[in-house]
């Protein structure tokens, strides 16, 4: 119980939801980020566009009438917000499989340079100097590109979806577990570019529960929205950026411990 008291309480003190909004207004006002989205948003648009007509053409009323024995008039409402949540999920499995994981490490990649953290992107891909934006900069990676389909994030999808049958309550339960669930990940290129271990991962995403929950579940209730999932996804990346530089540069809207300490602690144990 003390540990989720402890995560509880660093999900609001850890500041890690503003990282999601944070990124969206960077993106937004930093247009030397833009071409790598702009070389993927067409055929991104096009895949949330099929998968969300699918999915209310095919799943909608199914889940309707399921829901209507557990949430009687709010079935309809709930049905909605199940099928976007599932809709979503389906969407950035299959862009980020086959179409933007590459522009993702782009974006992460550019916004630590621009954060002054050039060094530590240096440890994962070749730099080019001379050049007038931090996106120029980018060069050839030289470390092996990160996995593209997580079996296990599927199962725990599915093995959560049955708490949508709980009115309201359920719903809110199942959007945190899928934050939790997420939130790591969006600083796996993070993690990489440190060179920690599985163990000191592991350590270090335990130790900051509560933040990374906070982070995925903002991502998660941003991500409902129609058609907004895909771009969010960039948004993420630049937010998840922005979060691991302000981690690399201490004490500042984030008190956990960094990653380089938590290796030396490591180390002594």
């Amino acid at each position: 119980m003390s540990s989720l008291a402890a995560a509880s309480r660093q999900f609001v003190s850890s500041n890690a939801y503003q990282y999601p909004i944070k990124g969206i207004f960077h993106l937004l006002h930093r247009k030397e980020l833009w071409p790598p989205v702009t070389k993927r948003i067409l055929p991104c648009l096009a895949l949330s566009t099929a998968v969300l007509v699918v999915m209310f053409s095919l799943a909608y009323l199914p889940q309707v009438a399921v829901l209507a024995l557990f949430n009687g008039p709010l079935a309809f409402v709930n049905a909605a917000g199940l099928v976007l949540s599932e809709s979503s999920f389906i969407v950035n499995q299959l862009a980020r499989a086959f179409i933007i994981e590459d522009s993702l490490i782009d974006l992460f990649d550019a916004t630590l340079i621009e954060r002054d953290c050039a060094s530590l992107v240096s440890r994962g891909r070749e730099l080019k100097s001379g050049r007038k934006n931090a996106y120029q900069r980018l060069g050839k990676l030289v470390v092996s590109p990160l996995q593209r389909l997580s079996p296990q994030a599927i199962a725990m999808y599915l093995v959560s979806l049955p708490l949508n049958l709980i009115p309201v309550v359920g719903t809110a339960i199942f959007i945190i577990l899928q934050g939790r669930r997420s939130g790591p990940g969006y600083h796996a290129r993070y993690f990489q570019l440190k060179g920690m271990t599985p163990n000191e991962r592991k350590t270090f995403i335990e130790r900051n529960r509560g933040a990374y929950t906070s982070f995925g579940t903002a991502a998660a209730l941003l991500g409902l929205v129609p058609f907004v999932s895909i771009p969010l996804a960039f948004s993420n990346s630049v937010g998840a950026a922005l979060w691991a530089a302000d981690l690399e540069k201490g004490p500042g809207c984030t008190q956990h411990t960094k990653p380089s300490e938590l290796s030396k602690q490591d180390r002594e144990l």
